[in-house]
């Protein structure tokens, strides 16, 4: 297993208001293998996931995954749940659901 980082987790570690929250965050970062920048991709994958109906803010975390590769991109948001069948490029599940899958 391996982490992937992306910008879109920097902004939105940057809104959280509990600074010891946002450090540990912060902190998990040294851990990711890649990075994923902001790019013409990522932005038109989000585009097609938000015509889908996923959220602006997700749409951007799950390009991000797919830009990077992932098989896998874990979540326990049920907006984004209720989607993952619609979203194809990606498997979409939660992290019961993960554990399950990858232990069977």
């Amino acid at each position: 297993m391996q982490l992937i980082w992306s910008y879109i987790l920097d902004y939105e570690n940057s809104k959280n208001p509990f600074k010891e929250r946002r450090e540990q965050i912060g902190e998990w970062r040294k851990y990711a293998v890649e990075d994923i920048s902001e790019n013409k991709e990522v932005l038109d994958v989000a585009v097609m996931l938000q015509k889908k109906g996923v959220k602006k803010i997700d749409s951007l975390h799950i390009a991000c995954a797919i830009e990077a590769g992932s098989n896998y991109f874990l979540t326990t948001d049920d907006g984004i749940l209720s989607k993952a069948m619609l979203i194809q490029r990606i498997k979409i599940t939660d992290p019961i659901g993960f554990i399950k899958e990858v232990l069977s």
